[in-house]
This record gives C-alpha cells, sequence and structure tokens, in this order.
C-alpha cells in the first residue's frame, strides 16, 4: 500500500510537471488576454500540486515552472531578459547569479507557501464547507502573489537601475513603474489564479477524485 501511494505520488507529480511545461511552450496556453496585459496562469498547477501532494513536491514543480521561464528567457529573450537569466546581456547590463535567484527562487516559494495557507485557513474554519472554499481561494491567491511580489522586488533590489532604463524609465522611479505591473500585473493574475485554484481545487482535492489519481 505504501509503495502504491508513492508511485501514485511520482506519477501525479509528473503529470503536473508535464502541464507546466506543455503550458510554458504553448503560445498564449499559460496566458489569459485581459485586453490591457496579459495574466499568467502557469503557477495555478504549480499550487494545486502543493496543496495535493505538499510542499516538497510543490517546490520541485515550481523549481520546474523556474527552469521553464528561464530557458524561454534565454532562448527568446525580451529587453529584460537579463534579470532571468545570465546568459543574456542589454547595452553592457549582465545577468548573472541574482538572475537564476529571480527566477527560481520565488517559483520554488509558489510550490510551498499555499499548502501552508490553505492548511492553516481549513485548521481554522473547521469543519464548515465555505471554510474550505476559502482555503482554497486564498492558497491561490497568496501562491501567485508569492510569485509576483517576490520576482518584482527582487528585480528592484537587484537589477532597479538596469530594469528602468531598460523600460526607459527614470531610476528615481524605478520601484513606483514596478508597482504599476504589480497592479496591472500581478493583482488580476491573483484573483484569476485564486478562482481557478478554487475550482479545479475542489474537484481535484476530492477523496474519491485523489483515489483515482
Amino acid at each position: 500500500m505504501k509503495n502504491q501511494t508513492k508511485v501514485s505520488g511520482m506519477v501525479t507529480t509528473a503529470l503536473f510537471a508535464a502541464l507546466i511545461i506543455i503550458m510554458a511552450f504553448t503560445p498564449f496556453l499559460g496566458y489569459i488576454p485581459l485586453g490591457f496585459t496579459r495574466a499568467t496562469i502557469i503557477q495555478v498547477p504549480v499550487i494545486l500540486a502543493s496543496l495535493m501532494l505538499g510542499p516538497g513536491k510543490g517546490a520541485i514543480l515550481g523549481g520546474i515552472f523556474g527552469m521553464t521561464s528561464f530557458i524561454n528567457n534565454t532562448i527568446n529573450p525580451t529587453v529584460t531578459s537579463f534579470v532571468f537569466t545570465p546568459f543574456y546581456s542589454l547595452g553592457g547590463v549582465e545577468g548573472g547569479v541574482p538572475s537564476i535567484i529571480i527566477c527560481f527562487l520565488p517559483r520554488i516559494l509558489t510550490g510551498v507557501v499555499p499548502c501552508y495557507v490553505y492548511k492553516a485557513i481549513k485548521k481554522a474554519a473547521g469543519h464548515r464547507k465555505k471554510g474550505s472554499f476559502a482555503a482554497l481561494v486564498s492558497a491561490g491567491v497568496t501562491g501567485s502573489l508569492t510569485n509576483t511580489l517576490l520576482v518584482m522586488n527582487m528585480i528592484f533590489i537587484f537589477f532597479g537601475d538596469q530594469y528602468a532604463a531598460a523600460n526607459n524609465i527614470a531610476a528615481v522611479g524605478a520601484y513606483r513603474f514596478i508597482l504599476s505591473i504589480i497592479g496591472i500585473n500581478g493583482i488580476p493574475e491573483a484573483i484569476i489564479s485564486g478562482v481557478l485554484v478554487a475550482v479545479i481545487g475542489r474537484v481535484l482535492m476530492n477523496k474519491r477524485v485523489r483515489s483515482n489519481l
């Protein structure tokens, strides 16, 4: 029985990993167009995996999310790709070790934080049905914000002036610009993640469904 559970966990992890890779490398699949911006939803399977499989496997899948970002920014760079990969430079500005940290650490934590948020809210809510829904929504929102807030603030810490210059923004307005990105991209992404995790999570977290995975 223990071996069967272990194999089931490995298979489920592999399925989530495949989904993350497909979403990352299929145009528009990992994004939802909002008219004024695009909301990333690649973090959703990472968050769901964190809830279903625990923070350990969630961290591994978060690392895979980070790897897809690393690859994308290396082989298909934009003007700000230097903040995610040490193998791209712009006007003498090169990425380095901080680029790797920015690319991987927030994504790994995206697979860790939601699990503890979910458990804490479930415990506080007891057996109330609304508590389970609130826990799923909160896990989705916090997981997405973990990624967005850490990425954007670490960009400011390590590459503030360079990031502003790449976006034609004065250095003194670098953090204001970063806050605008958090507001325009990060908040819609968090809301969408909360909704998707709640809707999909209610099905996947069902005991009967989990037993058949």
